[in-house]
């Protein structure tokens, strides 16, 4: 018997090897996009903190390329030779010869204390008639001529103030050597002043100006009893009338006895070797951080001069503070 030929119902021919019973052929699943590299995120990264925090933004981007250029230069560089002990020797001289020197001792001293330094002069008013010359102790001091005329000049010291009140300290045989008392100040201010209390025991005297110019700093004071010998101390005044000048050296000893040549004992002194000369009396005696310890009062020269052999005594501040009636310190 003779098969009939079969044929699609759709009209259209079979594909080959395709069933027309199967089920139909399952679609491809949609690819997920792939995740972007570490490259791209760190660029969104920085795209979003530079519009967040553009400031930020740029130190960080500053620090990572100064952390790889010098990893760079380390890298070219190379490990570094040790230096023998010599070359390290030789480099550390150059290295300190190099450092800028430290100011001078006496130079901080005296910035620190100048403007509390006042010069005194101790007068009396000349007779009308009288044409003797000024029989001063030092060079004349600063004036006009005709007003230098009518005085005669007995004594010339330096004091020291020690409060905004303008009190100052000096020594008993500078204030009481003339009736009259002339302060010049450190900008050239020039006062009449008056002795207000004294201690002759101890060669110590109290001044107050009749007025004070502004802008005046007290000195520091600090006790004397942290003393040394060998410690740096300065003294400043006006040797001979010349001044403010200004003397370095060291405590040579403290606690010593001195015999004026009134017969006065004077007792617990500090003895130093910093010229001093008369117009230095009544001075401050200071200390390395430009503090007052002490006020000059007297050399020693076993000659018989008055000028410095080397032995200069001062009184110690806690004993000149008595002088002013209370303790500063």
């Amino acid at each position: 018997m003779k098969r009939r030929p079969l044929y699609s119902r759709s009209g259209q021919p079979r594909r080959a090897g395709a069933s027309a019973f199967g089920p139909p052929p399952f679609a491809a699943a949609p690819s997920e996009p792939a995740r972007p590299g570490w490259i791209e995120r760190g660029k969104a990264a920085f795209v979003q903190l530079y519009r967040d925090r553009p400031v930020a933004s740029l130190l960080v981007t500053s620090t990572l390329i100064a952390l790889a250029l010098f990893a760079l230069y380390d890298a070219v560089r190379g490990p570094t030779p040790p230096m023998s002990g010599n070359e390290f020797e030789t480099r550390l001289e150059e290295a300190l010869a190099e450092r800028p020197p430290e100011p001078a001792f006496g130079s901080v001293v005296f910035q620190n204390a100048i403007g509390s330094i006042v010069r005194i002069e101790a007068y009396e008013d000349k007779p009308p008639d009288s044409s003797a010359p000024p029989t001063a102790s030092a060079e004349p001091p600063a004036g006009s001529e005709d007003e230098d005329a009518m005085r005669a000049y007995t004594a010339i010291g330096t004091g020291v103030i020690i409060d905004d009140k303008g009190t100052i300290l000096t020594n008993f045989h500078v204030a009481s050597a003339g009736p009259k008392l002339r302060v010049t100040f450190m900008d050239g201010t020039q006062v009449s002043g008056a002795m207000i209390g004294a201690t002759p025991e101890q060669d110590l005297a109290v001044i107050y100006p009749a007025s004070m110019p502004e802008g005046v700093e007290p000195a520091v004071l600090a006790s004397s009893l942290g003393l040394d010998p060998g410690d740096d101390i300065a003294a400043i005044g006006f040797p001979f009338g010349i001044g403010p000048s200004i003397s370095t050296g060291v405590v040579s000893g403290t606690g010593r006895v001195f015999k004026t040549e009134h017969d006065k004992i004077l007792t617990g002194l500090i003895q130093f070797d910093a010229a001093a000369n008369p117009g230095n009396s009544g001075g401050p005696l200071l200390n390395a951080d430009g503090e007052v310890v002490g006020i000059v009062t007297a050399i020693v020269n076993p000659s018989g001069n008055r000028t410095f052999a080397g032995i200069g005594f001062a009184v110690p501040i806690e004993t000149a503070a008595a002088a002013a009636g209370e303790n500063p310190l």
